[in-house]
């Protein structure tokens, strides 16, 4: 059975009808027919676009786009018009009317699918083919099993959770409601610690597990290891992105939102709401604090503070590491007038001995 089932063509639509689908309010030919919605750098004629600053009233006036929802404040012009107080928020409305997801056609437990006679599965879970689901398993009601997914025993999935191709779900992972995860991503492999026996790396304890609260997503090809004994835990409202790695033991607060390529070492937390852009590495046994940012690329090597912004490597309070850049930005100049100050120095060295000559030649005479 497909898994979605196609959609239909979307008719040309009256400006006067958008704006009852957003709320806004017109300013130009409310007859004037829509027929797609394009971004400002591709849109076409009879196409309506995104103008989400006046500083690109230029822009829209020079591109093919027949109309654009903009901001309430936008300057008037010639081409007719959509106010709304939250440009984004009606953009995606249109875009979903003009580009409606495909509906979801309820598959069931695909033949092609293997699960153990001990899972348990609620009546409108969808198995697509080539997904394992292991003993013990319990998948909530209204979750989908992507082709591919290894779920293995003793794992627990939460309602209304999608998974998608080739994720990996370790032994006792625990995902909560409304959990994303994307393609590729894998939960609770064992966690990077070795001890040092008679010179040789022995596996430490892999014991414990992975526990995902609600609202969670995470990116392909994300990475969260088990706890040593106890969970690796993220906290309801995460958001974590592509190619992230959690280590063993790390506990992540309430709504962090963890971006592209970070790399969390083992036993670190972190409080609610924390930013950590792309590529930010965190030290292992560190806490960020709640609402804490860490700008790109920072090495975080010790705790960070409640609200604090951090800039890098290692680290630093905002203004504090602005203020070193600017001294670092300032050394080759620096370096020029210290070179200038030597050479005058060592002019006035020779004028000093000189004098002294003199002197000396005059008490000899």
């Amino acid at each position: 059975m497909a898994d979605s089932v196609a959609k239909s063509p979307v008719e040309p639509i009256a400006m006067s009808e958008l704006v009852r689908l957003v709320s806004g309010q017109l300013f130009g030919d409310g007859e004037n027919l829509i027929h797609g919605i394009a971004t400002l750098d591709v849109a076409r004629s009879n196409e309506i676009t995104l103008v989400d600053h006046a500083d690109r009233v230029g822009a829209f006036h020079s591109s093919p786009a027949s109309a654009a929802v903009v901001p309430l404040d936008f300057p008037a012009c010639e081409k007719p018009t959509i106010a709304v107080a939250d440009v984004h928020a009606a953009f995606a409305k249109l875009v979903n009317h003009f580009h409606p997801p495909r509906e979801r056609s309820r598959t069931g437990v695909s033949p092609g699918a293997w699960v153990s006679y001990t899972a348990k599965i609620a009546d409108d879970v969808d198995v697509h083919p080539g997904a394992s689901v292991g003993e013990d398993v319990v998948i909530g009601r209204g979750s989908t099993i992507h082709a591919g997914v290894r779920i293995m025993a003793g794992c627990t999935i939460g309602s209304n959770t999608t998974i998608f191709p080739n994720a990996v779900l370790y032994e006792d992972t625990r995902l909560g409601d409304r959990v994303i995860i994307h393609a590729g991503a894998v939960l609770g492999a064992f966690g990077f610690g070795y001890r040092q026996v008679e010179g040789s790396h022995q596996l430490s304890a892999q014991l414990g597990h992975v526990e995902i609260g609600d609202d969670v997503e995470i990116g392909a090809n994300a990475t969260i290891d088990r706890g040593t004994y106890g969970a690796t835990y993220i906290g309801n409202g995460t958001k974590i992105d592509n190619l992230v790695q959690i280590a063993h033991n790390c506990r992540l607060g309430k709504n962090n939102l963890i971006c592209a390529q970070v790399g969390i070492a083992g036993s670190s937390t972190t409080g609610d709401r924390v930013v950590m852009a792309g590529q930010v590495g965190v030290r292992d046994h560190v806490h960020v604090g709640e609402g804490a940012v860490i700008c790109s690329m920072a090495g975080v090597a010790n705790h960070v503070s409640d609200g604090e912004v951090m800039l890098g490597q290692p680290a630093t309070e905002l203004r504090r590491q602005k203020l070193q850049l600017a001294a670092i930005a300032k050394l080759p100049e620096m370096r020029r007038e210290f070179r200038q100050l030597q050479q005058e120095l060592a002019q006035l060295q020779r004028q000093l001995e000189l004098t002294e000559c003199d002197e000396t030649d005059e008490q000899a005479a």
